[in-house]
């Protein structure tokens, strides 16, 4: 029962972190039908924002997230206006090798600027634990699990109820009818980019103080990323939620069972399961048959 009660803790605090970076992941693809190779790399500049902060300025990473929020938009607008834009009409294929190579050199740049070193956020409350029952966990998580799930919820709540977020819904279900309505694709296009590099900045603000730093320390991340929007379906946010619940579910029964060392071989088998048996997701998305996915 203490086992099962630890499982079911770790597994909701994982899922809240995944969910965030998926649902920026999901939210680029459903309303500009680009799926971004560069996600993980904008994940690993919030890492890197965060450490930076922690060392120079010696802000708490739970403060720093509060400066880093406009930083990321920033980000996130400026990497749409000059590389983005320009291929977001184009076919599929140039629009990944875009991504991927916006994700190289991003890569390459944080390798020249900050060398390869392992570089570590140890504010004083990492090794602090919590214990509700039977379950015992790290603060880190804790705070990383209840900012993912409100800006998550906030999220939704702004695509629901907003106005920008209903004309980003119309512009996901028909750019040309859009367009024809007034609607301007191009201000919506660089609205849904900044908000996804935004939230997937966050995610990496929020794992800096669990995680190692390094170039490509997103990489890791994003491709959990891909098998939860694979998941849930492309382009569908209430998907990527529960793709993030049963990707760490997976995750955390797995390494318990079998080892942790066989965490990735689970994620690529449920991966090919799903593309063999449901490609397009739990919830497939128009538009995702394009890609083949």
């Amino acid at each position: 029962m203490r086992d099962l009660a630890q499982l079911l803790t770790s597994t909701i605090l994982l899922g809240g972190i995944y969910a965030l970076i998926a649902v920026g992941l999901t939210l680029i693809f459903g309303v500009m039908r680009v799926v971004n190779f560069a996600h993980g790399e904008f994940l690993m500049l919030g890492m890197y924002l965060t450490f930076w902060t922690f060392t120079l300025l010696a802000l708490d990473p739970y403060v720093a997230l509060v400066a880093a929020l406009p930083v990321l938009g920033l980000v996130g607008w400026v990497t749409y206006r000059l590389v983005m834009r320009g291929v977001i009409h184009t076919s599929h294929n140039v629009q990944i090798f875009t991504t991927v190579g916006l994700s190289i050199a991003l890569q390459n740049a944080a390798l020249v600027l900050w060398t390869g070193d392992f570089r570590f956020v140890r504010a004083g409350h990492y090794a602090a634990v919590l214990r509700l029952g039977d379950a015992a966990f790290n603060v880190g998580q804790v705070v990383a699990f209840a900012v993912a799930a409100i800006l998550t919820a906030t999220l939704f709540a702004f695509m629901k109820w907003s106005y920008t977020g209903r004309v980003m819904r119309a512009t996901a279900q028909d750019r040309e009818a859009a367009a024809v309505m007034g609607i301007d694709t191009d201000r919506v296009y660089g609205a849904t980019w900044t908000i996804g590099i935004t939230c997937v900045g966050v995610a990496g603000v929020l794992l800096a103080p669990l995680y190692p730093v390094y170039p490509t320390a997103g990489l890791q991340f994003v491709l959990i990323a891909y098998v939860v929007v694979v998941l849930g379906g492309l382009g569908d946010m209430p998907g990527a939620v529960l793709g993030s619940l049963i990707v760490a579910a997976v995750e955390v029964v797995g390494s318990y069972v079998v080892g942790t060392a066989w965490k990735e071989v689970l994620y690529f088998l449920l991966f090919i399961g799903i593309l063999v048996v449901r490609p397009a997701g739990i919830f497939g998305q128009r538009g995702a048959e394009r890609l083949g996915v």
